[in-house]
């Protein structure tokens, strides 16, 4: 019955203002008012990303968008250079280097950081 739906996710921000300029001029993705109260956020090759407001928000734990990247290095200097801050591991299971990255740990090379609601975004390099 799903299998041919055309699936699309969501999260929650607490400040939609904020997270429209965020994901507009501070990640460069095209982002457009939905008459519902909503942001619609365009990926690429993806069905529109819907953020919603949400008073009690929280942010989620885990990561909710990832940007596959040719090269995380440029990735995360372009990002750094926009004041994105991206989080430190040091954990036995996960490590970053000085930059936030994420080498050799099992998967893609990978950085996190977050929105101005808190939640976890990510780039990860893949390799074409």
């Amino acid at each position: 019955m799903l299998q041919n739906s055309k699936a699309f996710s969501s999260f929650s921000v607490n400040d939609l203002a904020k997270a429209k300029d965020f994901y507009q001029h501070t990640l460069g993705l095209t982002v457009q008012d939905n008459p519902m109260g909503i942001i619609e956020i365009e990926i690429s090759g993806a069905s529109n990303l819907m953020v919603y407001p949400k008073p009690n928000h929280e942010p989620a734990t885990f990561t909710v968008l990832n940007f596959p990247v040719d090269d995380i290095d440029a990735a995360v200097d372009a990002l750094i250079e926009k004041g994105v801050t991206f989080e430190q591991y040091n954990e036995d299971y996960l490590k970053t280097d000085d930059k936030g990255i994420s080498r050799g740990n099992g998967g893609p090379s990978i950085a996190w950081f977050k929105d101005p609601a808190g939640n976890i975004l990510a780039v990860l390099e893949v390799v074409r």
